[in-house]
């Protein structure tokens, strides 16, 4: 059934001005932070957090996505080559050369994301969990927007299908249609982000605290791991391996995201923040959310 096949030859630049070309992966990659910035913008404003901490927010989660991204990349997947010579070394700090891994970004994130908590949760009535619940909607759709990135790079493709939606990625010689699992991917994020969305809009004072994360650990990195089985090894050393190293990685995210989920039918915290009551003695007294910092 090749004859059903997508082929796929589409240029990864939009542009090009002399030695300068915009990519589609990098209007992309921009767009989620982007429209991210609106959705957590939307959520402060419902719950009464000072909007004013958005901004640091977006330059925090840039760079942990960033740095975590590409160091994720290069101890995961090629740490021969990056710490095996001063070359492969001086490429780690070269992000635009390609090597960029979603589990390391998700470390990094929620290192940044407790670092910001620590910060600015205090005087301002939300805690670790609170910031989870609430960042894991627009990254839904940020992950969503970076696979389709990934898809007009022709990159992280799938092996040989008949499937009438396989792809042909003319680009890198292929021949055959192989699996799109940038759009696998790409379609259980937004499906994940939409009822994320929902849960939050409609149930948010029916649901406790860490449940928006718990599912969205499960789910993305449990659907990350079935899709995996269908995806090319990104690097030689995977094609002796029983579960490639992006199966391996998801694991301990999809057992993270259980934990949210006891953590967060045993706490029966609210996922609303809580904000302490105006004027009184109590006013002067630490909310519940913060001793838990």
């Amino acid at each position: 059934m090749e004859y059903l096949a997508i082929h796929w030859n589409i240029d990864p630049a939009i542009l090009h001005i002399g030695g300068f070309e915009l990519r589609w992966y990098s209007l992309l990659f921009v767009s989620g932070f982007i429209l991210g910035w609106y959705i957590m913008k939307s959520f402060f404003v419902r719950e009464k957090i000072n909007t004013n901490l958005l901004d640091p927010l977006l330059y925090m989660l840039l760079l942990c996505t960033i740095v975590g991204a590409r160091l994720g990349h290069c101890i995961f997947y090629q740490p021969d080559y990056y710490f095996g010579s001063w070359k492969g070394f001086w490429e780690i700090f070269m992000p635009w050369k390609g090597g960029l891994a979603s589990h390391g970004g998700t470390i990094a994130l929620l290192l940044g994301i407790w670092w910001y908590a620590r910060k600015y949760g205090r005087k301002n009535d939300f805690d670790y969990v609170w910031i989870l619940d609430h960042l894991v909607i627009p990254v839904a759709f940020a992950a969503c927007f970076i696979r389709l990135g990934n898809l007009f790079n022709s990159e992280i493709y799938g092996g040989p299908t008949s499937l009438p939606w396989g792809f042909v990625f003319e680009r890198n010689g292929e021949t055959q249609p192989c699996h799109p699992t940038q759009l696998y991917e790409a379609g259980t994020y937004l499906l994940l982000g939409l009822f994320l969305m929902w849960l939050y809009w409609k149930k948010l004072d029916k649901l406790y605290r860490g449940t928006f994360v718990g599912i969205f650990l499960v789910v993305c990195f449990g659907s990350r791991f079935l899709i995996e089985f269908v995806k090319n090894p990104q690097v030689d050393f995977e094609a002796d391996m029983a579960l490639n190293m992006g199966q391996l990685l998801s694991i301990p995210f999809v057992l993270l995201g259980i934990g949210f989920l006891v953590y967060a039918f045993t706490r029966k915290l609210p996922a609303r923040a809580v904000h302490p009551e105006q004027g009184g003695p109590k006013a002067k007294q630490p909310t519940h959310f913060a001793h838990s910092l």
